[in-house]
């Protein structure tokens, strides 16, 4: 054994996207931080679809950013196409979504690591926790390497007992051209975590110069592109098109064809698969009525000729995928560059955590990313940055952070891990958000930005041009209510013109701005103070305008959460000793150890009469 000579404050172990964002959070908040990963080459790598956001995730990404954090900044200068989703609905459900020159995306994020002040790089394989009296006191490398550390946070991805298949072959890896984490599983086991074992997938990768795009419908990038990061004042790089294509009844026939030697249809994956991102064997399967499903085929990089089709993520044996790809429209001679695969792993359940991502077996551990069930870059880095921030926090002596589901779905995300726990890989949705229209993409810098400069992540400069942003939005809105337009003819003839009804009697600013169609950027041919408002300002007064009466019902709602919030519950309290309390329930609450009697209600299987029953205890205690 060979004990390291350095102390670190925090060490990650893990260099994917939570990996990332917890190792620079920590080392930002100025703890000695070392990130322990299998291969340097590898830090920030994508691993399945390069591509940034989406519904819901774009959300969390934007939250990440308004925190402090880097995936944002990172995807806004290595995106080839951008896009804003789900246009045509709310702006509660609107989410912007990237696509990543994968290349570029993973090396930036490196520098961004090596360039990092307080920050350690190590390449190694971690197989054993260092734990004294229930704290955490370093890790231990597959060669003898003792590292020691105060807090340790893991973010171990695909790689715990990774196992690949293809077909009916199968071979230990944490993902394709990288070695699994065999022992680690064992050593949690040993300290007491209960495990479980998931599966996900990706899709065969294609060579371009193959694929006849000329045959299919091109999909480009928005014009001008919108930047997920709050810092980034524009896209300067040129945006590359994306295409579609479709699946058919030969590719279903030859996919059925080859069940026979599926791992998922015969038996010999036993993870769970994520019901939202099936393979396209399952959707086959399971949608049997479908004569095509959707591919969008995204290019990987500007300097590669490889391509992502997404929508056919596979584990069948390579000649059922070359001929299943050969039966698709545009890609009749394509040649496969990488095959599709199917990942199983371990993970820890949720459950065991507290809501700072610490754990509750050893003081000082913590989990990020697919180790707590997780599927999805957006989700692990949102785990990744909490983690990191809470690791700092528990060096420090001071009180963790924690967002509640009021405040962001970084707070739904681990709130739901941490109560429900999760059966297959959890995936962020804004369904899942019950304050949805409060928690909007748009506003997550409102929300989140004076957060992430208290905590210490967001410099003095960004936090003046937040408050300048806010106090513009705060004056615009309070002249909005001030101004009244009174009927005449030169008013009459403005509305006209614009397409827009007549007044009949005097209406404020406000309320006119009320009406469908009408923007912001109308009003300034009444009143010259709208002329020159910048895009985000106008963005925020239109939506909390028009939008008012359902933010000021949602409000609401959030207060009568806060109530059941600031109930708390004692991290000692014996649940066994309440009269009145079925087995069940005291088992549930004994084993989740809710720290609230909001939390209490959320846990499944929890009824309101026992959450009456604690109520009453805890107020008369």
């Amino acid at each position: 054994m060979n004990k390291y000579t350095k102390s670190y404050d925090v060490i990650v172990v893990g260099a994917g996207h939570a990996g990332c964002e917890a190792a620079l959070a920590a080392a930002r908040l100025g703890c000695r931080t070392l990130v322990m990963t299998i291969n340097v080459d590898h830090i920030g790598e994508m691993s399945c679809n390069p591509a940034v956001g989406g519904l819901a995730k774009g959300h969390l990404v934007r939250e990440i950013d308004a925190l402090g954090g880097e995936m944002a900044k990172n995807i806004d200068a290595t995106g080839i196409q951008f896009r804003r989703l789900n246009t045509k609905k709310g702006p509660a459900v609107q989410s912007l979504r990237a696509q990543a020159d994968k290349e570029e995306y993973r090396l930036r994020m490196k520098q961004a690591l090596e360039n990092q002040d307080n920050l350690d790089i190590k390449q190694g394989v971690v197989d054993e926790l260092i734990v004294t009296d229930g704290t955490i006191r370093g890790v231990m490398t597959s060669i003898g390497e003792e590292y020691p550390g105060r807090a340790v946070v893991l973010t171990t991805g695909t790689f715990m007992k990774g196992v690949i298949h293809i077909g009916l072959r199968n071979f230990s890896a944490g993902r394709m051209g990288d070695p699994a984490s065999v022992k680690l599983t064992e050593d949690l086991k040993r300290l007491g975590f209960n495990m479980g074992r998931l599966k996900t997938g990706t899709t065969p990768r294609l060579d371009g110069r193959t694929i006849d795009f000329g045959r299919l419908t091109p999909q480009y990038g928005d014009e001008p592109p919108i930047p997920f990061s709050f810092e980034t004042g524009s896209i300067s790089q040129k945006q590359v098109p994306c295409y579609i294509t479709y699946t058919n009844d030969k590719t279903h026939e030859i996919i059925r064809s080859g069940l026979d030697r599926s791992p998922l249809f015969a038996g010999v994956i036993k993870g769970t698969g994520a019901r939202y991102c099936p393979s396209i064997e399952d959707k086959v399967v399971r949608f049997s009525e479908k004569p095509r499903h959707q591919i969008f085929l995204e290019p990987m990089g500007r300097n590669t000729t490889e391509i992502y089709p997404n929508g056919v993520p596979t584990s069948l044996p390579a000649d059922i995928q070359f001929e299943m790809i050969r039966s698709i429209e545009g890609l009749e001679e394509a040649e496969i560059v990488r095959p599709g695969y199917a990942i199983e792993y371990d993970y820890v359940e949720p459950t065991q955590l507290k809501p700072t991502l610490e754990t509750k077996l050893i003081r000082g551990l913590f989990f990020a990313g697919q180790i707590n069930g997780t599927s999805g870059y957006e989700e692990a880095a949102a785990q990744g940055l909490m983690a990191g921030i809470n690791a700092v926090k528990h060096v420090a002596g001071e009180q963790p952070l924690v967002l509640d589901r009021t405040k962001a779905y970084i707070g739904v995300l681990i709130d739901d891990l941490v109560t429900k726990g999760t059966r297959e890989p959890y995936r962020m949705f804004t369904s899942r958000a019950e304050y949805r229209l409060i928690l909007r993409e748009d506003n997550a810098d409102l929300r989140l930005r004076e957060t992430g400069y208290l905590t210490g992540l967001v410099s003095d400069s960004v936090y003046q041009a937040y408050q300048q942003k806010k106090d513009a939005i705060r004056q615009l809105l309070d002249h909005l209510a001030e101004v009244r337009l009174t009927p005449c003819a030169a008013v009459n003839e403005k509305l006209r013109s614009m397409g827009h009804h007549e007044l009949n009697q005097p209406v404020l600013l406000r309320d006119l701005l009320k009406r469908p169609g009408v923007t912001l950027g109308d009003l300034k041919v009444f009143d010259q103070r709208f002329a020159g408002a910048e895009s985000s300002v106008a963005e925020q007064v239109e939506i909390q305008t028009k939008y008012d009466g359902y933010i000021k019902r949602q409000a609401e709602l959030v207060k009568r959460f806060k109530k059941m919030e600031d109930i708390s519950i004692p991290a000692a309290f014996e649940y066994a000793d309440v009269p009145g309390l079925s087995n069940e329930v005291k088992e549930k609450l004994s084993a989740i150890h809710p720290s609230s009697i909001g939390q209490a209600a959320r846990i499944p299987g929890i009824t309101p009469a026992a959450v009456s029953i604690l109520q009453v205890l805890l107020k008369k205690n």
